[in-house]
């Protein structure tokens, strides 16, 4: 189990809007404003295709992640599926991979500020750029430390400028396109194309970033997946159509020779002004993925210390809501890379960690699926499962290869230090299941494994859905509450409970009793000492019913079994299913509680047992 008490937990603040705005600011920068120009160079004006093909590839990872999140909506996002799938020494490398190449990524645009202020002062130095970018570091690392929700508003404001200029640069320039600088469409053949596609896949990688603050996002089972698929639709579209206008704007030479190709497109037909505007928009671009890096790249060594990964300190939470030393210790280590690394290099590096993470999650949903966990409830699937994650995994291995030798030796040292690190600072200090030990236990036959994992996805399930938990009191608190001093046989007390439960649906009397009568066919039963849990599930719709029963006396249900006291039923209407599931789960929660049976039996009256099974459940939130 990750965390612990004395943990604080994260705020929940961020909204649809937010989701779509961190998902797409920490996209559009340099794969924007920079890379076009350097991919064109290798492959002519079938540099639309490479991003095509590249945008092509990231949506099996899109759509795993989104299923991953919407089922584990906690910090860390990538690493805390790659962990919770294929163990901690994976868990390990995976996190630190995560953070360190999304630390880089975000280093990179920070240093793009910089870079593009030359526009308007040419006279800037190297160092002048450097310390440009640690500016704009600290800004971002107090907006962050401020809260959330400011990070998210922050994020809303720039993203929606950015993409307001980017609509008017494609409409307008569209009218200025030359349709003979499409030709010749390939310059280096077609094979070059997909090797294209490598590179530019680069510019979609802050896309499944947004997963590391899960934790913070409300209504994670629809602001998640439909944030990130939005992200994608709409960021996707602006690359392709952008792309598409700078090729049909520029000649061959000059923009296979420049590092602003926007900013020159929008020259040809603005002038002085459009180059500035564009540039503008390129540093608002960058300025997005350094706030959405910073917020994201943060959540990793806090959700990794949560779970003794790392040094406990990291995982302290401020009074704002904010992971406040995790958030410093990036921060700082962002400023180190600006001043005294090679970033060329470190991008390299990063982007082939990141094909080998975006792998790693298309394995991790094969392995959950697979793993056949009960409490693995995602609600958004991916669809056509496992053939799209195959083809991802597929890709991904052709893009690494393709990245060269370098960067392969570098990402397996990387990967030999995350090992080392696992062994000898937390292997002796934890032990969890994962799904892969429950896929092994499923082919050899053997069961080797407990129910820690099931039993952390469900307590992931009650967190998730808060606004569940809010229906769920509200339906103790006006639900049948009925207390038996008399002896009742199981068949009258079955007619006792389908007669009350009959005036609060639209069900008949009759027909009630026999569903419940036949309960070994139409529902479940769970028992605790002198307390029963009886579920069915019945015909219609909006049916959903508790009835808390107390039997002074006691009712021997079946034959051979100890009489019970107390019991709790509840009819759901199919179409409920994923509410009626949770509500059994919070309902044995209370049953498990090792006074429940006593105080039951010592209430006054029916105000009483009621007032138990509510001050059971906020005692249940409260921890």
């Amino acid at each position: 189990m990750s965390g612990g008490k004395g943990i604080k937990n994260l705020r929940r603040e961020l909204g649809l809007f937010e989701v779509f705005c961190i998902a797409s600011g920490a996209m559009i920068s340099s794969g924007l404003f920079v890379l076009p120009a350097i991919a064109y160079a290798q492959t002519g004006a079938s540099v639309i295709f490479s991003y095509i093909i590249a945008t092509l590839l990231m949506l099996p990872t899109l759509l795993s992640a989104s299923e991953l999140t919407t089922a584990m909506p906690k910090a860390g996002g990538d690493y805390f599926f790659i962990d919770r799938s294929m163990g901690p020494a994976l868990g390990t490398i995976g996190g630190i991979a995560s953070w360190f190449a999304l630390t880089a990524k975000t280093a990179f645009a920070l240093l793009g500020i910089g870079a593009f202020v030359q526009l308007f002062n040419p006279g800037l130095t190297d160092l002048n750029m450097k310390l440009i970018a640690v500016a704009f570091c600290l800004i971002f690392t107090a907006i962050n430390l401020a809260g959330v929700k400011h990070a998210g508003k922050t994020q809303v404001i720039l993203v929606t400028g950015l993409i307001s200029i980017l609509v008017l640069y494609v409409i307008v320039g569209f009218f200025y396109i030359d349709p003979s600088r499409f030709q010749p469409f390939t310059t280096q053949g077609y094979g070059m194309v997909f090797a294209t596609a490598g590179l530019t896949f680069v510019a979609f990688m802050g896309l499944i970033k947004v997963c590391s603050v899960a934790g913070e996002i409300c209504k994670p089972k629809r602001n998640i997946p439909l944030g990130m698929i939005l992200a994608w639709i709409i960021v996707s579209t602006l690359y392709i159509l952008v792309v598409t206008v700078t090729v049909g704007l520029l000649d061959h030479t000059v923009l296979a020779n420049t590092l602003m190709p926007i900013s020159k497109g929008a020259e040809v037909f603005g002038g002085q002004i459009g180059l500035i505007l564009l540039g503008v928009a390129a540093v608002l671009a960058f300025i997005t993925t350094a706030n959405a890096g910073i917020l994201s790249s943060s959540r990793y060594p806090m959700a990794m210390s949560k779970d003794q990964l790392l040094p406990v300190f990291l995982s302290k939470i401020s009074k704002a809501g904010t992971p406040v030393v995790s958030i410093l210790f990036t921060s700082t280590f962002m400023i180190g890379i600006i001043l005294f690394l090679d970033l060329e290099g470190l991008v390299n590096v990063a982007s082939t960690l990141v094909l080998l993470l975006y792998l790693l999650v298309n394995l991790s949903l094969i392995m959950m699926r697979e793993s056949k966990i009960r409490h693995y409830r995602p609600s958004f699937h991916s669809p056509f499962y496992p053939w799209v994650q195959i083809v991802g995994i597929a890709g991904m291995i052709l893009l690494i290869i393709g990245m060269g030798v370098v960067s392969l030796v570098l990402v397996g040292c990387f990967i030999s230090f995350g090992f080392v690190w696992y062994w000898f600072f937390s292997r002796d200090k934890i032990w969890r299941e994962y799904s892969l030990l429950h896929v092994v236990e499923r082919i050899m036959g053997e069961k080797n494994t407990g129910y820690l994992l099931d039993e952390e996805l469900r307590e992931i399930l009650i967190e998730r859905d808060v606004i569940e938990e809010d229906r769920f009191e509200q339906l103790l608190r006006r639900c049948e509450v009925i207390d038996l001093k008399k002896l009742l046989s199981p068949d009258d007390f079955d007619q006792l409970i389908a007669e009350r439960l009959a005036k609060r649906t639209s069900l008949s009397k009759d027909k009630l009793y026999e569903l419940i009568k036949n309960r070994r066919d139409t529902s479940s039963m769970v028992s605790y000492p002198g307390v029963g849990v009886f579920s069915h599930l019945i015909d219609g719709r909006d049916h959903f019913e508790i009835a808390l029963i107390r039997s002074e006396k006691g009712i021997v249900i079946s034959e051979g079994s100890n009489p019970l006291h107390a019991f709790i039923v509840v009819i759901s209407s199919c179409e409920q299913r994923s509410f009626y599931l949770h509500s059994l789960m919070w309902i044995v929660q209370i049953a498990e509680e090792t006074d429940f049976e006593k105080k039951w039996l010592t209430a006054k009256d029916a105000d009483e047992l009621r007032d138990i099974i509510l001050s059971s459940w906020k005692k249940r939130k409260e921890y």
